[in-house]
C-alpha cells in the first residue's frame, strides 16, 4: 500500500513537483526511490563536421599572394550622357533645319553659311585645320574611353573566393599607412601619397634620429603594404627628415 501524500507534495494546480536527485556515496546521481542503484549520465553526441568540411573550399591564407587582377571597369556615364546631350541637340538641331527647308522655308543662317565656307574654304585653311583636329582628339578621347578601363583610383585587391572581387580606394589606402606611420616613435608629421604601384611616404622626425626613423618605417610600412591585401604590392619610397627651423 502506498502512504497518502499530503498538499505540501502537491502543487497549487494539482501537479506533483519534479522528483529530486540524490547523489550516491561515490558521488554519482541516483534515481529517486533508489537510493543504490546509479544513474548513468548520457553525453549529447555532437555531430561530425568533418564530411561537411572537406567538401567546402579552403579559404587561402591572408599572408598568400595571389594572381594579379585586372582594374575594375568604369561605367563611363559622364562622357556618355555628355555626348548623348551633344549628338542629340545637334541631330535635332540639323534635323529641323531640313525639315524647314522641304517645306518652303530657308535654311538657317549657320547652315548656309557653313556650306558656303566649305565650298569656299581650301582644305589647308587655319579654321579647317583647328575644326579637324578638335574632332579628331575629340574621337581619340572617346577611342581611349572606350578601349580603358578607368577608375584609376580604386585598387584590385587580392581575390581570396572565386566570386569575390574587392577594390581599395588610393585615399583609404594612404590614411590606413599614416596611421601606421604615426605610431613610429620619433616621427612628428607625415604625408602619404598612394599612386597606382608605388607609395611616397614623406615624414617629419623630431627627438630621434633621422637614420632610425626612416628603417622603422620602412619596416612598418612594408609590413602595412602587405597586410592591405593588394593584387599588385605598392612599392614604398620613404623619407625622413627633420622638422625646419622658424623663422
Amino acid at each position: 500500500m502506498s502512504e497518502p501524500r499530503g498538499p505540501e507534495d502537491t502543487g497549487t494546480d494539482g501537479t506533483r513537483p519534479p522528483p529530486l536527485m540524490e547523489k550516491a556515496p561515490g558521488g554519482g546521481p541516483v534515481k529517486p526511490g533508489g537510493p543504490t542503484d546509479p544513474v548513468q549520465s548520457v553525453e549529447p553526441v555532437l555531430p561530425d563536421r568533418s564530411e561537411s568540411a572537406a567538401g567546402q573550399d579552403p579559404v587561402p591564407a591572408a599572408g598568400v599572394e595571389g594572381g594579379r587582377e585586372r582594374r575594375f571597369w568604369s561605367a563611363r556615364r559622364v562622357p556618355a550622357a555628355v555626348l548623348a546631350l551633344l549628338l542629340l541637340a545637334g541631330a535635332g538641331l540639323l534635323l529641323y533645319d531640313i525639315a524647314a527647308v522641304r517645306a518652303g522655308r530657308t535654311a538657317m543662317e549657320w547652315r548656309r553659311t557653313l556650306a558656303r565656307e566649305l565650298a569656299a574654304r581650301p582644305l589647308d585653311d587655319t579654321w579647317v585645320l583647328v575644326g579637324a583636329g578638335i574632332t579628331a582628339a575629340l574621337g581619340l578621347w572617346l577611342l581611349l574611353l572606350a578601349v580603358t578601363p578607368g577608375l584609376r583610383k580604386v585598387l584590385p585587391m587580392r581575390r581570396l573566393h572565386t566570386d569575390v572581387r574587392a577594390g581599395l580606394h588610393r585615399d583609404a589606402a594612404a590614411l590606413v599607412l599614416r596611421d601606421r606611420a604615426m605610431e613610429v616613435a620619433g616621427v612628428r608629421t607625415v604625408r602619404v601619397r598612394v599612386r597606382r604601384t608605388k607609395a611616397d611616404v614623406r615624414a617629419v622626425a623630431h627627438f630621434r634620429e633621422v637614420d632610425e626613423v626612416r628603417a622603422d618605417l620602412e619596416n612598418v610600412l612594408a609590413d602595412g603594404v602587405r597586410r592591405l591585401g593588394l593584387s599588385r604590392p605598392l612599392a614604398l619610397t620613404v623619407q625622413a627628415r627633420r622638422p625646419g627651423r622658424k623663422g
